[in-house]
């Protein structure tokens, strides 16, 4: 079998097999890709007074704490912190999902929302799906498998030109050879 053909087979039957995992990874690598220009993603980032913070952790979470709804009362409830100090403002990502933006000047609350990306990029790299036994051995081989594709892709686009030219260049050299044929007679 040749290569061509090989490689045509290994196509069709690979990206049937990725289809779907492929198809999560790309619906949601579009909406990570915008995720700062669409709300529904990621909240915006606003900015707070300053640019040094004023407020230490304890405050941030004093602040966050009285936020009615978020049900926060210890650091168990927080996911984790993004300190932006050129922005004046701190984003306190809770165990809920949700976002709250704290000015690092004031310790005022600067807005609450829900955030999505997080969630999103854990659909998108199959974690969300049963954790690393997706991410690692469906996810990752379906990148993998889609990198395969992509390189045979490129050969198949590439075979065409190759022949045209060989094709080309033979039909160069036999006319070379046909009129020097007919300057010797």
């Amino acid at each position: 079998m040749s290569f061509n053909v090989l490689n045509r087979r290994v196509h069709y039957w690979a990206s049937f097999i990725i289809s779907i995992p492929l198809l999560i990874m790309i619906l949601t690598g579009v909406l990570l890709q915008v995720k700062k220009q669409w709300t529904w993603v990621q909240p915006p980032e606003l900015r707070g007074t300053g640019t040094a913070p004023a407020i230490g952790l304890a405050e941030i979470l004093t602040s966050v704490k009285q936020v009615p709804g978020m049900h926060v009362s210890s650091w168990d409830d927080v996911n984790r912190i993004d300190v932006r100090p050129d922005r004046g403002l701190a984003k306190v990502w809770l165990q809920n999902g949700y976002e709250v933006q704290v000015d690092l000047g004031t310790g005022a609350v600067l807005q609450v929302a829900y955030r999505r990306s997080d969630l999103i990029e854990s659909i998108h790299d199959g974690s969300y799906f049963g954790g690393d036994w997706t991410k690692l051995g469906l996810f990752l081989p379906a990148g993998a498998t889609l990198l395969l594709l992509w390189c045979g892709g490129v050969w198949m686009f590439w075979v065409p030109f190759r022949a045209r030219r060989k094709h080309a260049t033979a039909r160069k050299l036999s006319k070379a050879a046909a009129g020097r044929a007919a300057a010797a007679s």
